[in-house]
Formats: C-alpha cells, structure tokens, sequence
C-alpha cells in the first residue's frame, strides 16, 4: 500500500516484516574495477559477493513467505508418485483452471518443449513481443518469430497502460494470410524486454478470438502473470471489482495452452506446462522424461515443489502481488522527477532505464545498454540487466539486428530490498545521468553464437571507465 506522511511524503508501504536476514558485502571502488574486468564486463559472470545489491533479476530471488518455507519440511521425497507432486498438481491445475500439468525444471524448459513439438522448420510464431530463450528455442528447430506489437510499446515515455497489448489488426492481418503455417500464437503475460509492460484483458480476449477463428492454439507465458493481474485490477475499468481469482481463470479461460517459470511466478524454483487439450497433453508429455525428469518432478526438489505450491495460492493476495509493482513505480517515478530517462508507465519486474536517451552518444554496436550497467556496477555496487542489441543475436549470415529499444533493467526482486537501498540505487543512477558523457561503449573479446548475453566477455573502448573512475572519487571521495 501507499501512504502520505504528515509531512507530505508519499512512499509505498512494506506490508511484511524481515525475520530472516542475510548480511551483504559493500566491496570497495578498487575490488569493483577488477571484478567488472575478470567478468569481461558483462554482468552474468560478475561474482555476488562483489555486488552490494543485485538488481540483475528477480527469476529465483524472490524472498519466500514464512508459510512457503514451512511448507517445504513437509515434502515427500520419491522419485515417482510422490505425495509432494500430486499435492502441487491440484493447486495448479485449480489455480490455471485446466485438466493436465507436465512439470519443468523452469520456464526456458516449457520452451523447449513447446517448440519441439510445435515448430516446424519454416513455421512462424507470432507473439506481442519475444524474449530471449522463447526466440533461441525457436529458431533453433528452424522457426522464426513475429512481433506484432503496438508503436507505443517502443515509446519509453508513452502513457498507454498497457503497452504489452498486441497489435489486433496485425495479427489478424498475418493469419488470415499465413494461418496453415502457424503452430500457434505466444502472448507474453508483462512483456519482459520492453520494461515488463502488462497487455488488458480485453486486449486478451480479442487474441484469444482471432486464433479460435483460425483454429490456432493460444500459448500464454505466464511466468510474469502475477504483475499483469494487478496491473488488469489497477488499470483496466471493467475489472477494478474483481477479485484476482476471477481475472485469472477469465484468462485461463481464454488460453490453450500456458507455461510459467516458478522462479518468477510463485517465488519458488521450477516451471510447468498446463492445458485442457488432451492432444497437446500426449504429444508434450513423452519430452518431460526425456529431458527433464520423471513426470511427478520434472527435474524439480520436492522442497520446492511444496514451496510452488503455496506460492500459488498466496498469488491469490493483492497485498502479495502489489508488493513488485509499488515499489518499481515509486523508483520510477522518483527518477522521472529527477530526469531521468526512465521506461513510463511504470511495469513489473523493476525499474527499465532508457538508455538510448541516456547516452545517446554511445551507438548500438557498442551495447550502451551493458556499457552503462557497467558504469553503474562501478559506481555503485548495483548490478543491472542489459535488454538491448547485446541480447539479440546474430543471424545465419552473421548480421546483427540492432534492438528496437535499449534498456537497463533494475530489477526488485519482491520483499528483498529495503527503501533505504532503493533510494541509495536511485541516488547512484542520477550521478551517473549527471556525467553520463563519460560513459563510452564496449566491444567484443568473445562472443558465443547462442544466447552471447550469458557468458560472452567484453571490453571498453578508449578507457572511458577510467575518466568515469577519476570523477567518481572526486565528487563522492570513493576509496581505491
């Protein structure tokens, strides 16, 4: 919840109290340079104990309830048919409102399945926007992928509410041209590469309209749902008196076929496939053996499989869900008034700089996106996610898109961080926007051919970090 002050401050309220803590290292400036340079510059390979705070995901980081933790002493360990996994498989097939569950180890697994069975070479899948490993698993069975977003999705400062929507006329426009060559469509639930941007329910509904008039399966990553059922609540008139239950099975309902990372949704470690669709069931379920596990486990602990469960159920609780999505509001729009180039309205899964507007000097092949997380893991500590021209990736002819938008994520994972180091984080942002002139770009030392944003090394160009270094000291006394 949000509050006012007596004194006119206006602040989000923490509803939970911290009864488990753990301590973090605040490595100094010298220790930070040569971490960023054993990493290659690229924030994956940098250590944890060499960050202060770790805004790089909130895939697995979340902080558990109290009542997920107890949970997880009551697991039952079996490799087959455990009690553990029939207990999950109820929650979840009540909580999707679907007949049958296939477990995965996470989110990118259900991809991988999904695109086994489903993609053919030379099919295509139309999506509101891809993401990272649903586009690699695609292309990699000889799939291409089809955005059909809005204009304003790519506007960091439009203030559409749900820039997530999928562009109707588009799509509908594609199918009725190249239906026979569609597996089925993907809508990503809080469109993680452009700020984690929700789509309404009734943008929804009229996707799920255009594939049944194609007689086309209706994919929905759920993993980001809980975001985008508050967003729907919040934002979207016709469903401010429904309860989260009655929005999410409207939007079951109104899917084929939905896949979800536990690591986001739920706050636990896992994933899971869930349909009603016998045929789709049969012909995914021989993979789950076969490349994650036995199918009551699927590659996932029964400690967490029990902790999942609870999860679920706790997504239920507006309280619990809004808890993200106020907090990446209030640092967003505290750095909008600082000005800051920040992705508005603000989305889930945390606070998106606009890096195109803040160093617009450093150009796409240069990765300004992983430049300026760089400059800011120097700066302060705070590690970052780059959503740019660094995560795409190359085509069979070596050519290299450039991404329609650059942006640094800040991630908040839920319940971890505290307002005093969200207002350190955002403190440490601004200095660095008010010498933003000295951040350069970076170039290759090893780039891998798939998925290169993972482990791929890096290096700047022309020192830059060390004019930005020399500064640092002088106005905030940073130690070497």
């Amino acid at each position: 919840m949000n509050i006012k002050t007596f004194k006119g401050e206006k602040f989000p309220l923490e509803l939970h109290k911290v009864r488990v803590v753990q301590k973090l290292n605040f490595p100094p400036l010298k220790r930070r340079v040569k971490s960023l340079q054993e990493a290659g510059y690229n924030m994956f390979l940098l250590k944890n104990d060499d960050i202060f705070l770790d805004m790089l995901t909130d895939s697995g980081v979340n902080a558990m309830s109290d009542n997920q933790i107890a949970a997880m002493n009551q697991a039952d360990d079996s490799y087959a048919g455990s009690a553990t996994y029939f207990r999950l498989e109820k929650v979840v097939l009540e909580f999707f409102n679907k007949k049958y569950f296939l477990p995965t180890h996470q989110g990118r697994a259900c991809e991988h399945i999904l695109a086994k069975v489903f993609v053919k070479p030379g099919n295509a899948v139309p999506m509101n926007y891809h993401f990272t490993t649903t586009k690699a698993h695609i292309t990699e069975v000889g799939g291409v992928v089809e955005q059909f977003f809005l204009n304003e999705a790519l506007i960091s400062d439009s203030k559409n509410p749900f820039k997530g929507n999928m562009d109707l006329s588009l799509l509908e426009d594609y199918l009725d041209k190249h239906a026979a060559n569609v597996p089925f469509v993907r809508m990503e639930a809080g469109t993680n590469l452009i700020g984690g941007q929700p789509w309404s329910l009734d943008n929804y509904e009229k996707v799920s309209k255009i594939c049944r008039d194609h007689h086309i399966l209706l994919v929905l990553d759920a993993s980001l749902l809980s975001d985008n059922l508050y967003f729907i609540k919040t934002r979207e008139e016709a469903y401010k008196d429904a309860s989260i239950k009655e929005i999410l099975t409207k939007i079951s309902d109104l899917s084929d076929i939905i896949y979800f990372s536990a690591r986001k949704l739920s706050f636990s470690r896992g994933g899971g496939i869930v349909t009603s669709n016998l045929a789709a069931y049969e012909a995914m379920r021989p993979l789950v053996p076969l490349y994650e596990g036995f199918l009551t486990y699927g590659g996932m602990s029964i400690r967490e499989m029990e902790a999942m469960a609870v999860g679920l159920n706790e997504t239920y609780d507006f309280d619990i869900i809004s808890q993200g999505p106020i907090f990446i509001k209030y640092m967003v729009d505290e750095l909008d008034k600082l000005g800051v180039p920040v992705v508005k309205p603000a989305g889930g899964l945390g606070c998106h700089l606009d890096v195109a507007k803040f160093i617009p000097h450093v150009n796409h092949h240069q990765y300004p996106a992983e430049a300026l997380g760089s400059a800011l893991y120097l700066v302060g500590g705070i590690r970052g996610m780059e959503r740019g021209t660094l995560s795409e990736q190359r085509d069979s002819l070596g050519v290299e898109p450039e991404s329609e938008v650059e942006l640094l994520r800040l991630a908040l994972p839920r319940r971890v961080f505290t307002m005093s180091q969200i207002k350190y984080a955002i403190d440490r942002i601004y200095w660095l926007y008010q010498h933003r002139e000295l951040i350069g770009g970076l170039e290759w030392v090893m780039e891998p051919e798939v998925l290169r944003f993972f482990y791929g090394t890096l290096r700047p160009i022309g020192g830059w970090e060390n004019k930005l270094i020399k500064v640092l000291k002088k106005d905030l006394g940073q130690e070497e």
